[in-house]
């Protein structure tokens, strides 16, 4: 089971000689992070003993006390963040620096302590990408795809899928209104071929014709076990895949739908260990060994 998350109040200043790293969300309890980064760390600090001073925490923080929060963590010693639901969007106005391609994106989950402020960085579209290459031999740019929100992971996979060219793009989410506001961030950050914004009945129209669809739940439904699919997967083609960016539970309803249903499909838990492997290299500088993060996921996971 995961470990429990501290509390902000827990929090006391780090040692001289330590940087701290964590993960901030709300919930948290789910999160795996500090897992996957221990086992980097501890393999990398056998080459480099300063990588033994490197702590991770999970840090169970609610999204209004955010702007509080980061100046605090920086005193206390914090040198690098990772951020999910709800932060990725909400931080946006607390940052004065953002990486070029996570101001495209207009979502952050990675935060790296420089030159005296913290900077923002995306490395959820290279995990997307990658994980999507492991699980269905196919790249990102391939497949026609829809995908399920309009949060801080929505922004993350829309853009990537822009970025590596997908012929079709849509979206759906429950709120039209955020799916269109995320569209006019896309355009606003110079985007073309913009996605189109599509409800719930026309989902088997979008794929009518698709050589490869796929079906992408950037939403926080199923982060629970009792949580019921997102969207019904009835009358998508059989060559549909599914990915769920939820990795913890393992199988949602939305993958359990996929699995009665024949189609291929994966869980998050590849996104999340490249996009933890993308952090850690933006915070260290150094190459760091994703086979012991994926050991270390594995293992979470075992039974």
């Amino acid at each position: 089971m995961p470990e429990p998350p501290l509390q902000l109040r827990d929090i006391g200043p780090l040692s001289v000689g330590s940087v701290g790293l964590a993960v901030l969300g709300f919930p948290i309890q789910h999160s795996i992070s500090p897992q996957l980064h221990r086992a980097a760390l501890e393999e990398m600090a056998r080459l480099d003993p300063r990588f033994s001073e490197w702590r991770y925490d999970k840090i169970e923080l609610a999204v209004e006390r955010l702007p509080e929060a980061l100046p605090q963590l920086a005193d206390l010693g914090y040198r690098g963040l990772n951020l999910t639901i709800p932060h990725k969007v909400e931080v946006l106005p607390s940052l004065e620096q953002i990486d070029e391609e996570a101001a495209k994106m207009g979502a952050v989950n990675t935060l790296s302590w420089e030159n005296g402020s913290w900077k923002g960085y995306n490395s959820d579209g290279a995990g997307f990408s990658r994980a999507l290459q492991i699980a269905f031999s196919r790249s990102l740019g391939d497949f026609e795809v829809l995908i399920l929100g309009a949060g801080g992971a929505a922004r993350a996979a829309v853009a990537q899928a822009l970025l590596e060219g997908c012929a079709k793009i849509g979206l759906l989410n429950r709120s039209a209104a955020r799916a269109q506001e995320l569209v006019r961030v896309l355009e606003g950050n110079q985007f073309a071929n913009l996605p189109e914004i599509f409800s719930a009945a026309e989902v088997p129209a979008f794929f009518a014709h698709a050589s490869h669809p796929l079906l992408v739940n950037a939403t926080s439904l199923g982060l629970k076990e009792s949580d019921p699919s997102p969207l019904s997967l009835s009358g998508l083609p059989d060559n549909t895949s599914v990915y769920d960016m939820i990795y913890n539970p393992a199988q949602t309803a939305l993958l359990r739908e996929a699995r009665a249903a024949g189609f291929q499909r994966a869980n998050g838990l590849g996104m999340l260990v490249g996009q933890a492997a993308r952090s850690l290299e933006i915070w260290s500088g150094v190459d760091v060994p994703i086979s012991a993060m994926e050991r270390a996921a594995e293992a979470a996971f075992r039974i």
